[in-house]
């Protein structure tokens, strides 16, 4: 959608303004953690050492991070069709029962590697079914996309409870959760690839939906700025008045935007149901839904932003509870607060600093270009 600010190259918008706003969070961060009586420098240390000091650590942030480029993804899509997808939650929830679909049904039949695929398009469609019915209403009766996709959350949530109490239970056990999958519906670790380079994973769930999250990643990209249906969703997104102009159906882009983005919320669900768990259990999203707003707005809404962020978010999340062990005196409630600065600087203020930076630039930029002017006015 439109700024009302100039436009600035892109190695300024997408990465020095965020670069600051998000130095800014950490630095009020900082004042939080000072106000405990504990050293901020000391705290940044503990946080990042439990995300990057050891193997274990990279496992645990890299498998956090491959949940929210899934869901981070799936709001960017929305974004640019002008939509605000609040449902990645419900949509992630019942995502997972595509994935238990397949690994129930073929795990003894068909190996993992043909498994993987077939949950890739069940979860996707599952997720996209999900936001289907906001999408319609939305499109066809005027319902606002943000109220009828959270209520799907929680009809999501009461939904799957149900069938996992009723229904996909096993008969005899107590733990509302599905069956555990055998080998065919199980993911395999990273442990082997990592200890090629000398690092041990140690008990992180790392699995090879990683890389189904990174091609999802170039997929969007792809979608949005390399095909015909991108160009409509921009333009939708830019200006619904244009895309009426323009003969598009508001009403086919509206749904077909949300179904996708529907489709790659609930493809989150092959992280933690087919790579960790190796069975549905409640409330396995664990807030990624939510987190994955954050993670687009943070990304720009562009994969190549959205990568980074989610790999962030996967940081504040390992390394906060690392942090939180190791500093009792700052609870896992404050690693949440610092995480909530992180979102409130690098989204709902990220136009925070925008003009005093396009205010600078412009006067680099006049100031770089005024010799060259002045030349041409003294050789005439």
């Amino acid at each position: 959608m439109s700024r009302p600010y100039a436009k600035l190259p892109p190695l300024i918008d997408y990465g020095l303004i965020p670069l600051i706003n998000l130095v800014v969070a950490f630095a009020v961060a900082g004042l939080v953690v000072l106000a405990v009586g504990e050293s901020p420098w000391r705290a940044a240390v503990l946080m990042l050492r439990g995300a990057f000091g050891y193997g274990e650590g990279v496992g645990f942030t890299l498998y956090y991070a491959t949940n929210f480029i899934f869901t981070g993804l799936a709001v960017a899509v929305a974004f640019h069709g002008g939509l605000f997808n609040i449902g990645g939650e419900g949509q992630a929830y019942v995502g997972g029962l595509g994935v238990a679909a397949v690994s129930l049904s073929l795990g003894a039949i068909l190996p993992w590697w043909l498994n993987l695929p077939l949950a890739v398009v069940l979860s996707f469609a599952a997720g996209a079914l999900w936001a289907l019915i906001p999408a319609y209403l939305q499109a066809k009766r005027g319902s606002h996309i943000v109220i009828t996709t959270i209520m799907f959350n929680f009809i999501g949530a009461a939904l799957m409870v149900y069938l996992l109490v009723n229904v996909l239970k096993p008969v005899g056990d107590m733990a509302p959760e599905t069956a555990t999958f055998v080998a065919g519906g199980q993911l395999p670790k990273l442990k082997g690839l990592f200890s090629l380079f000398g690092a041990d994973l140690g008990g992180a769930p790392l699995n090879v939906s990683i890389f189904v999250a990174l091609i999802a990643a170039v997929a969007v990209w792809v979608l949005i700025w390399r095909t015909r249906l991108g160009y409509e969703i921009r333009t939708l997104g830019f200006s619904p008045r244009a895309a009426r102009y323009a003969g598009m159906s508001e009403t086919r882009l509206i749904v077909v935007t949300m179904m996708i983005s529907g489709g790659l919320a609930g493809m989150m669900a092959l992280n933690p149901v087919m790579g960790d768990q190796y069975r549905v259990v409640i409330d396995f999203p664990g807030g990624a839904g939510f987190v994955g707003i954050a993670v687009a707005l943070m990304g720009r809404g562009h994969p190549a932003g959205i990568i980074p962020a989610a790999l962030l978010f996967g940081v504040l999340y390992q390394g906060g509870a690392e942090l939180a062990f190791d500093m009792p005196s700052i609870s896992r409630d404050m690693i949440v607060i610092i995480q909530g600065l992180v979102i409130l600087f690098a989204g709902a203020l990220e136009n925070m600093v925008r003009p005093g930076v396009g205010a600078a630039y412009q006067w680099v930029r006049f100031r770089t270009e005024e010799p060259a002017g002045a030349d041409v006015e003294e050789a005439r």
